[in-house]
């Protein structure tokens, strides 16, 4: 009996540490310490509003947040440790914490898609998810994963109006995020993603890949790094894939469901420091 106990005690130990939830979520009122699970809008605009500028995710090695307004893009908070920091460090950690190795706001979206952010395509031109009757962002977090969503409601689309849904999930122990998007109408839509990069970033575009690295000039981090950025597809879902100015434009086939793989290290990734070794573990990675 005591050697059962011993074994039965060691098996659920190990349980418990295989399925710690290395994952976190955030998504409240500017100078406000009370987490929300869902917050909406009819103006479908809290971008100056809400902390981080909108619902925000993480997992050890990246977090990721979603705007809240017409762009909703997906930014990137890069890591130089692996370690949960949303909670005691926000998305603007201070020069002398980012001295110290957190991470820091890198990613420089503007008005781009960001990393893996979605929109549509009417046949001619890109249409934002805006404007919108009603705009809804949530927060979850479950046994090894976090999710956040926004529902834009209402949108002007060929004629029509319709409802997008763009779901962003983090797991424990895995890099990537996946990045879902869901029409909720009645007829397919033509979603748009992509990846966005600056003047003197290194690009390329693989069979199913996309990545970029280098600089993104972005004034809100103590000092700048390198960062990697990357976004794994399925091609068949897609008709078309452009090298657009400052970002790759991936235009899907007629559907109602879209899903990607993103990821993003910067040169201080306790793993993935050199561009060689990021763009390894992205045309490696195993959906």
């Amino acid at each position: 009996m005591k050697y059962l106990f011993i074994l039965l005690f060691t098996l659920f130990s190990g349980t418990l540490v295989f399925t710690q939830n290395k994952t976190d979520i955030s998504l409240k009122w500017k100078d406000s310490d009370k987490q929300e699970t869902s917050i909406s809008s009819e103006t479908g605009n809290l971008y100056s509003k809400l902390s981080h500028h909108g619902p925000a995710i993480e997992n050890e090695w990246m977090g990721l947040r979603l705007y809240f307004d017409y762009k909703v893009a997906v930014d990137v908070y890069n890591k130089t440790q692996t370690r949960l920091e949303l909670a005691e460090a926000e998305w603007y950690p201070t020069p002398e914490q980012q001295k110290e190795g957190w991470g820091a706001d890198q990613y420089k979206v503007g008005k781009t898609v960001g990393l893996g952010g979605v929109r549509l395509w009417d046949g001619e031109k890109v249409v934002y998810l805006d404007p919108v009757r009603m705009r809804t962002a949530r927060v979850c977090k479950e046994a090894n994963i976090s999710y956040m969503e926004m529902l834009s409601e209402g949108i002007p689309y060929k004629g029509d109006s319709i409802d997008i849904l763009v779901r962003v999930t983090v797991f424990s122990g895995i890099r990537a995020a996946k990045v879902e998007a869901f029409a909720l109408c009645n007829k397919p839509v033509q979603f748009l993603t992509g990846v966005n990069y600056h003047a003197g970033m290194q690009t390329q575009q693989g069979d199913n890949t996309i990545w970029t690295w280098g600089i993104h000039p972005e004034d809100v981090a103590a000092f700048q790094l390198a960062i990697g950025s990357g976004i794994s597809y399925n091609p068949n879902d897609f008709v078309s894939i452009k090298k657009e100015e400052k970002e790759y434009q991936m235009i899907s086939k007629p559907a109602k469901y879209l899903s990607t793989w993103i990821i993003s290290a910067s040169e201080k990734d306790p793993d993935l420091y050199t561009m060689e070794k990021f763009v390894d573990y992205l045309e490696n990675f195993e959906k």
